[in-house]
């Protein structure tokens, strides 16, 4: 399946025993720069060494909108995608709007807080205090990006946008050219781009009110909300800030068998995930992918899932 596709995009071919029974799955997930594709890497060697009859390959990509426009046109099985967008694409809202997308959700492994990070000595103290700021709302083209334009357009804040990558961004925040930025958590504890410009300069974070809390609950279906305790980094008190997750889907067109030998071999893993990402170190990937799903799961997720004994959310439960 997809011989053709491996050549064309470059695909990185993972251990595994060759079979002309095996089934090829390709897997779409992010820059290789990334410690979310070293995670998929992990992933494809779960599937290859406990998927009987299937054999895992990972593609570098440009995350999730490329992985969802690549598994409609056939080129992936299945790929990394944040849950907001999914969401989106699923609902054919958004940057789907016309074009609604076959997606199913296969598992969460991980909360992505969206962390409003500003030098301190920038004068902010509050979100309402960003009007006329300058202000990265993420990585150019990102899901941080798009989401913060949504949160922002839903609470009625404004800031002056400055674009860019992080590179660009960070060196912008330690020249004083831009207030902050907007960027994801690695899980509870602020990413290393973060702590790049807090070697050198004192940042503050920005967290949601009570009653932003609460509108964004009740407004953007496709975020989470969430309360990130007291040690973010060192100093940092206890704020609360939206979150997406980011998981993996596939297309419906996935068989279900397919499906729930995947996810088996994800969910009954203790270790490699772990190694792979720091961040996953004793967590519940169910438990992660009840909290942030926010699509109907594949029939063969599903099944392990009740397998478990685990109730899913009705917007977790697949169409009958």
């Amino acid at each position: 399946m997809k011989h053709f596709v491996h050549a064309l995009l470059g695909a990185t071919m993972l251990a595994g025993p060759l079979s002309a029974q095996n089934t090829d799955l390709l897997i779409g997930s992010t820059s290789a720069s990334s410690s979310h594709y070293g995670y998929f890497v992990a992933v494809g060697q779960l599937i290859n060494e406990n998927a009987e009859g299937l054999r895992a390959s990972v593609v570098e990509t440009g995350a999730t909108m490329d992985n969802i426009r690549r598994m409609e046109r056939g080129q992936v099985d299945l790929g990394l995608v944040t849950t907001n967008v999914a969401q989106h694409a699923v609902a054919g809202s958004n940057e789907f709007e016309g074009k609604q997308q076959d997606l199913m959700l296969l598992w969460v492994y991980t909360g992505a807080p969206q962390n409003v990070v500003m030098r301190a000595d920038a004068g902010v103290a509050d979100l309402s205090g960003l009007a006329g700021v300058r202000f990265n709302p993420g990585i150019k083209g990102s899901a941080t990006e798009s989401t913060t334009e949504a949160v922002f357009n839903t609470l009625g804040l404004t800031a002056d946008y400055v674009r860019g990558s992080t590179t660009d961004v960070v060196d912008m925040i330690k020249d004083n050219r831009v207030a902050g930025y907007v960027k994801s958590g690695s899980g509870n504890k602020l990413d290393g781009s973060t702590m790049d410009i807090a070697t050198s300069t004192e940042i503050a974070i920005l967290g949601l009110t009570p009653e932003q809390s609460d509108k964004l609950r009740a407004e953007m279906p496709d975020i989470s909300v969430v309360d990130i305790p007291e040690g973010a980094a060192d100093g940092v008190p206890a704020y609360t800030t939206w979150s997406f997750g980011v998981g993996v889907a596939a297309p419906s067109s996935m068989d279900e068998e397919t499906a729930y030998q995947i996810v088996k071999s994800v969910m009954e893993d203790t270790e490699a995930q772990a190694n792979a990402m720091a961040s996953l170190k004793g967590e519940n990937l169910a438990d992660i992918t009840l909290q942030f799903g926010t699509i109907p799961l594949h029939p063969g997720a599903a099944r392990w899932f009740k397998e478990q004994g685990i109730d899913l959310p009705a917007k977790l439960k697949p169409a009958e």
